[in-house]
């Protein structure tokens, strides 16, 4: 993990003996292996809780954004749930100051999950739009010291069944990702339709992939 940011402060103290490569945790985990295997488990777990069993049919907020990231790593970090209180960056690229993160995440709630949450009035075109900006902007925040990434597909995915659609397939952005992170600079300067073009390409990818794998 010790390559992913560059971070200052309590937040990036790490698990005695992981030689600096996994954040100080509730479990006890040293290897980035072992985190990785832990976290993907309960990201699953998440999933389904929130995709299946519970889907939030309503307008989102960052509460649920929150809440979301407790039930996730709330058993692994202690900060789980918490907006950070530390600066980050990755590749040179600087994310929101942890002291604007309070205003950023009430403006998010304002202009993207308020306007366009619950999704199953929008069009395809305006669906596309709504995830591409609401993913860019919740990146751009990075409200959490863990996680962002992850949760940010969760929200896509959200907002996309809630349009009657299917979970996006990402797998295009994993293998354009030099791609995909100019797509969401692209969006600091509010140009979203790189991230748009990447959104309708998953969108396309998972109904695609859902109908491949329905019984004839």
């Amino acid at each position: 993990m010790s390559d992913r940011y560059q971070v200052d402060g309590a937040e990036g103290e790490f698990e005695p003996g992981s030689g600096g490569q996994v954040l100080r945790n509730l479990v006890g985990i040293q290897t980035p292996d072992d985190m990785d295997e832990l976290e993907l488990l309960l990201l699953s777990q998440l999933y389904d809780e929130v995709l299946l069993q519970q889907l939030p049919d309503r307008t989102l907020s960052a509460a649920d954004l929150k809440h979301w990231h407790q039930l996730w790593l709330g058993n692994v970090y202690p900060w789980a749930g918490q907006e950070r209180s530390v600066n980050m960056g990755k590749g040179g690229f600087q994310f929101a100051a942890s002291g604007q993160i309070p205003r950023l995440l009430a403006d998010f709630d304002r202009q993207c999950l308020s306007r366009w949450t619950p999704c199953g009035a929008l069009t395809p075109d305006e669906l596309t739009e709504a995830i591409a900006v609401t993913h860019v902007e919740f990146i751009l925040i990075h409200p959490f010291r863990e996680g962002n990434g992850r949760l940010s597909r969760l929200l896509a995915d959200v907002m996309a069944v809630q349009a009657g659609r299917e979970p996006l397939d990402y797998s295009s952005w994993e293998q354009r990702k030099p791609a995909y992170i100019g797509a969401i600079h692209a969006g600091f300067s509010n140009d979203y339709a790189p991230m748009c073009r990447f959104v309708a390409e998953a969108m396309a990818a998972g109904n695609d992939s859902h109908k491949v794998s329905e019984p004839a």
